[in-house]
C-alpha cells in the first residue's frame, strides 16, 4: 500500500509498506478520506515526535478486513474511524476527563511503524480496545465520505463548545474563521447562540457571515472592543473561544468579554509562548479561564448525529482535495492559505486530475 511516512521535521516520504497484518480483534479499514488537521501538520512541522510515523486521524473509510474474534462488523462497511477511545475506569476517566486518560493517549489506530492515527494512507489498522468500544461508527448510506471524515473535528470542537456551556441566548466571540473557527459558528448556532467572529483575512470574514455569524470583525481593529459592547448593550460577550493561538487574541478576549464572563483556549499555543496577566483582572471580573483538548468520548454520537443529519453544514467548511500523493502540497496550502482555503481532504485513491 501507499503511505505518507513522517521520517523527520518537515520531512513526508511517499512510501510503498505492506498493508498492516491484522490481531484476531483487529479491523482493517481502506481509508476513502482523512481530513488535514492543524495537530497534524505541528506534528510534521515541529520537533514533537519520533520518526518515523504516519500521522492523519480524521478518517472514513470502508472495511477491508476482520480479525477472527470481531463480531458485529463486516467487510464493506462504511465506517468513521475514531482514533482514541478511553479506557472508561481510571480516575481521569470518571472524571469525564477523557483526553487525560493514559488508554486514550496510547492506544490509537495505526498504518505501521509508532501507532500515531495512520490516516496519511490506504489503508489504516484499527486496535481491539477501539473497535470493541465504539471506535467505528457506521456511516449512513445518505452521507458522503467526505461528510462523515468530520465527525472527530465536530467531536474536538463539541467538548469546547460543551464545556464553555454555551447556552441560547448568549453571544460568542470567535477568534479566527479557519476551519475550526468557522465550525464553532456552526455549533453555536446550532445551540442557540449568537456567533461573533474575527480574523485577519476579508476572504474569512466573509465566510463566518455566510455559514451563520450575525458579525465578523478585522482582529487588527483598534474598536474591535466598543464594537463588540455596541452588539451586546454594553456587556460584552457572555464567553470568547479561542480558536487561534495568538498572545493579541487572549488579550482581545479579555476586552471584549462580560465580568462573569469566559474565556476558553482551543488552539495549542507554542511550547515557549508566556502570557503575562495581572490576576488581578480575573478576580475582581470574576473571568473563568478554561482550555479543550481533543475529543470527549461521552459526545461522539451527538457528534456523529450533528454531521449525518446535517445540523450543520460541513460541505460549506470543503476547499481544497489533495491526493495522498500530494499531501506536503497540501501542508504548505494550509500553513500559507489562499484567501478561500478551509477544509483540505485528502484522498489515497484520488485520481490524476481531480485535485482542486
Amino acid at each position: 500500500m501507499k503511505a505518507q511516512v513522517f521520517r523527520g521535521v518537515n520531512q513526508l516520504s511517499y512510501e510503498e509498506l505492506p498493508v498492516p497484518e491484522l490481531q484476531p480483534d483487529e479491523v482493517l479499514v481502506q481509508v476513502q478520506v482523512v481530513g488535514l488537521c492543524q495537530s497534524d501538520i505541528k506534528k510534521i512541522r515541529y520537533p514533537l515526535y519520533e520518526a518515523p510515523r504516519i500521522f492523519g486521524h480524521e478518517t472514513a473509510g470502508v472495511i477491508a478486513a476482520a480479525g477472527e474474534a470481531v463480531q458485529g462488523w463486516e467487510v464493506g462497511q462504511r465506517v468513521v474511524v475514531m482514533h482514541h477511545v478511553p479506557c472508561m475506569r481510571c480516575t481521569y476517566c470518571l472524571n469525564d476527563n477523557f483526553s487525560m486518560c493514559e488508554v486514550y493517549k496510547n492506544i490509537t489506530t495505526t498504518a505501521g511503524f509508532t501507532p500515531s492515527g495512520g490516516g496519511f494512507a490506504e489503508y489504516v489498522k484499527v486496535p481491539g480496545h477501539i473497535v470493541q468500544n465504539g471506535g467505528l461508527i457506521p456511516i449512513p448510506e445518505s452521507v458522503s465520505f467526505e461528510q462523515a471524515s468530520f465527525v472527530e473535528p465536530t467531536s474536538c470542537c463539541l467538548k469546547a463548545v460543551k464545556k464553555a456551556a454555551v447556552a441560547p441566548g448568549e453571544t460568542i466571540l470567535i477568534t479566527g474563521a479557519g476551519p475550526i473557527g468557522l465550525m464553532f459558528i456552526m455549533l453555536v448556532r446550532y445551540f442557540g447562540a449568537r456567533a461573533i467572529a474575527t480574523d485577519l483575512l476579508p476572504s474569512r470574514l466573509e465566510k463566518a457571515l455566510s455559514v451563520g455569524a450575525e458579525a465578523a470583525f478585522d482582529a487588527r481593529d483598534s474598536d474591535l472592543p466598543a464594537k463588540i459592547q455596541a452588539l451586546t448593550n454594553g456587556m460584552g460577550v457572555d464567553t470568547t473561544l479561542l480558536a487561534v493561538p495568538s498572545q493579541k487574541a487572549f488579550f482581545q478576549a479579555l476586552d471584549c468579554t462580560r465580568k462573569g464572563g469566559k474565556i476558553l483556549f482551543f488552539a495549542e499555543f507554542p511550547d515557549e509562548v508566556e502570557i503575562p496577566l495581572n490576576p488581578n483582572i480575573l478576580y475582581r471580573r470574576e473571568i473563568d479561564l478554561m482550555g479543550s483538548y481533543s475529543s470527549s468520548y461521552r459526545l461522539q454520537s451527538l457528534a456523529a448525529d450533528i454531521v449525518f443529519n446535517q445540523r450543520i453544514d460541513v460541505n460549506a467548511l470543503i476547499s481544497d482535495r489533495y491526493s495522498l500523493k500530494h499531501l506536503a502540497e497540501a501542508v504548505e496550502q494550509a500553513i500559507a492559505p489562499r484567501p478561500d482555503t478551509y477544509k483540505i481532504l485528502i484522498y489515497p485513491t484520488m485520481r490524476a486530475g481531480d485535485e482542486e
